[in-house]
């Protein structure tokens, strides 16, 4: 990387170039959590610009606390996570604890379903229900970071991350198989 260990960026040309490469590095995932954060195609570009504007400011205060990837992705979750605390706010839609989205119909109708794109969607689709803190947690983990990390980011304990990726993976489980039982 373009710092050494315990400094941070200071010149403009300097935080330019991280940046550059933090932005290559990341794209896709950065991609997959504003998919997963908005459904609107004009605020999803909107988020990602957010984003991108967030993580370059960000690099000038970075100072090797924790990798680059768990500073990057506490940026962008926390960035995905005022955007969409704001526009709840002005929207009328409500969030869903995981006890409550359980019981919930699944929106979608099973029969209609096929191949890996769609069952994708519908994952999405469900995920995007959840409180934000909840659904800031799976999407790390879908993004292949372990407890600890995803703690780091969210302000939590690697346990109590564990339990609700735990009980957030029971309750998907639980869905999906509902969802074909009922269609038999």
């Amino acid at each position: 990387m373009l710092m050494s260990k315990g400094s941070t960026l200071v010149d403009r040309a300097d935080q330019d170039a991280c940046y550059e490469s933090v932005a290559g590095e990341y794209s896709g995932a950065l991609r997959r959590l504003v998919d997963a954060y908005e459904a609107d195609p004009e605020q999803r570009r909107d988020l990602l610009q957010e984003i991108h504007v967030a993580i370059w400011r960000s690099l000038a205060a970075f100072q090797h606390q924790c990798s680059m990837r768990t500073w990057i992705y506490r940026v962008a979750h926390n960035t995905a996570m005022a955007h969409i605390t704001r526009d709840r706010r002005r929207a009328t839609e409500r969030l869903y604890t995981l006890d409550e989205i359980s019981d919930m119909v699944d929106p979608y109708d099973t029969e209609a379903i096929t191949g890996r794109q769609l069952v994708a969607e519908r994952l999405t689709a469900l995920i995007s229900r959840l409180q934000v803190l909840d659904r800031q947690i799976f999407l790390l983990y879908l993004e292949g970071m372990d407890a600890t990390s995803i703690a780091a980011i969210a302000g939590m304990t690697p346990g109590n991350v564990a339990t609700k990726v735990h009980r957030i993976k029971t309750l998907l489980v639980r869905q999906f198989h509902a969802t074909e039982t009922d269609h038999e």
